[in-house]
């Protein structure tokens, strides 16, 4: 198994398919003791905390493939719902959950100068090890999804600070 460096000049110190593994294995541990609520909540606090960091870290690398994760799956869900049961459930839709993830990724790595090859080779290492292991920690009886354009993706890199929300922007 290789991995692939997701910072070309400052290669990492740490393995990062290891790195996106364990993060995944954590966070389907905790959304299926604590619920979706507490993971995005979670994922939050880790932004907030790991990006004040000056330099990139293997923690903040965890926090990103989560949000990531964490927001692959639940559009999965909601896009087998109808908008008007999304409605009144309060969810947000498929589209919004990936239109914010993708503000707050593109932001944090924009922060550190991450390029759009990097991005790429960081999101290729998510959907490659971390996803199918937290899918199938979430639904073990359930057959993987093959991704579809619906799905959320690693945007490129944003110039904008850092200012991730735990809950998806309603738009107006």
């Amino acid at each position: 198994m290789s991995t692939t460096s997701l910072v070309g000049a400052q290669d990492p110190k740490w393995d990062q398919v290891e790195n996106i593994k364990e993060a995944a294995t954590r966070l389907a541990q905790m959304q299926r003791t604590q619920g979706a609520t507490k993971a995005f909540t979670f994922i939050d606090a880790c932004y907030r905390t790991h990006s004040l960091s000056s330099e990139y870290t293997k923690a903040f690398e965890a926090c990103i493939a989560q949000d990531y994760l964490e927001t692959q799956v639940l559009a999965l869900i909601y896009s087998r719902m109808s908008p008007e049961a999304l409605k009144r459930t309060g969810a947000p839709s498929p589209q919004m959950l990936a239109e914010s993830m993708s503000r707050r990724v593109g932001a944090a790595f924009g922060k550190y100068k991450i390029t759009p090859e990097q991005v790429a080779a960081f999101k290729k290492n998510v959907d490659e090890h971390g996803f199918p292991l937290f899918f199938q920690a979430l639904f073990p009886d359930a057959k993987m999804p093959v991704p579809k354009s619906l799905n959320p993706s690693i945007p490129a890199p944003e110039s904008a600070p850092i200012a991730p929300g735990n809950a998806p922007e309603e738009k107006k």
